[in-house]
């Protein structure tokens, strides 16, 4: 049996980062992570699922969704499948968290507070991309800040290749555990840093409740749904590709693997909107499968 939870399972992500009781493990790794920029001394957890502001709108449901002592909001994402549109889904993510600070009557003067977005990528965004990308609202000549009311960073996991003795950052040593937590047989780092102690305690497995060990249970046999369905789709969509000679194949691949993914989670009576959050469908298209 796996001792810690795998972080790349949705409800396994929220474990680790999105309960009153990990509130310090997110603290310290959004420290670690903003080091020489800004210094969080709390957070307080706020409704991650936003309604949509009509009937016909798409609703949000974030992984983590928090804001800081002093009023900053602060997402964080854990992606787990590739999608055509992602970057436009985090511009989506970061302004809704922009919008719902206004105020309503005419005395609110746009006092908006800094939204950072933290999103986590267990694919490759792009062929040359690398492990971290900070994406700041900056002048393009001067490369001057022009606001630091919207703040992304973007980590693609798969980027990371070092071993447990080369990480010489703590930002590394997140980054190498969460990559590796699921094989981990012990928690490394608590001798560095005493905050890899209280990971070890809350990503323990053994410690989950029979309510949360069957709900984690669940989210990690979707994801291994999801492996086995995606890189079958990818084969399939690879083999298209070159016996007709079409970059299309892979593409095709992957869409049929979304469609998959939606009819298992639909068959397990799943809710349609965590479907089409999961999947990137739209609602129409899911109730048809």
């Amino acid at each position: 049996m796996r001792r810690f939870i795998n972080p790349f399972t949705d409800y396994g992500f929220k474990l680790i980062f999105g309960r009153e009781v990990s509130k310090e493990l997110l603290i310290e790794f959004l420290n670690d992570l903003l080091e020489g920029e800004r210094v969080i001394i709390d957070l307080t957890f706020l409704n991650n699922e936003q309604l949509p502001d009509y009937p016909e709108g798409r609703g949000i449901i974030y992984d983590v969704y928090c804001t800081t002592n002093t009023g900053e909001k602060v997402i964080v994402e854990m992606q787990n499948r590739s999608q055509s549109n992602f970057k436009e889904r985090s511009l989506y993510y970061m302004s809704r968290a922009i919008v719902n600070q206004g105020l309503v009557g005419n005395n609110w003067m746009f006092d908006v507070k800094a939204v950072y977005g933290i999103f986590f990528m267990n694919f490759l965004l792009e062929e040359n991309i690398k492990l971290r990308i900070d994406v700041i609202l900056s002048d393009r000549e001067t490369g001057e800040l022009f606001s630091d009311k919207f703040r992304q960073i973007f980590i693609a996991l798969p980027c990371f290749k070092k071993t447990e003795e080369e990480c010489e950052t703590n930002f590394e040593r997140w980054i190498y555990v969460l990559n590796n937590m699921e094989t981990l047989n012990r928690m490394p780092f608590k001798a560095r840093k005493a905050v890899f102690e209280k990971l070890e305690e809350i990503a323990d497995v053994g410690a989950l409740s029979e309510k949360e060990r069957e709900l984690y249970d669940n989210s990690v046999k979707v994801y291994r749904d999801y492996l086995v369905t995606m890189d079958a789709a990818k084969r399939e969509g690879r083999a298209e590709g070159i016996t007709e000679g079409r970059k299309e194949g892979i593409t095709e691949g992957r869409e049929l693997a979304q469609i998959e993914i939606a009819r298992n989670l639909k068959a397990k009576g799943l809710d349609p909107a965590f479907i089409a959050e999961t999947t990137s469908l739209g609602l129409e298209e899911i109730q048809k499968l």
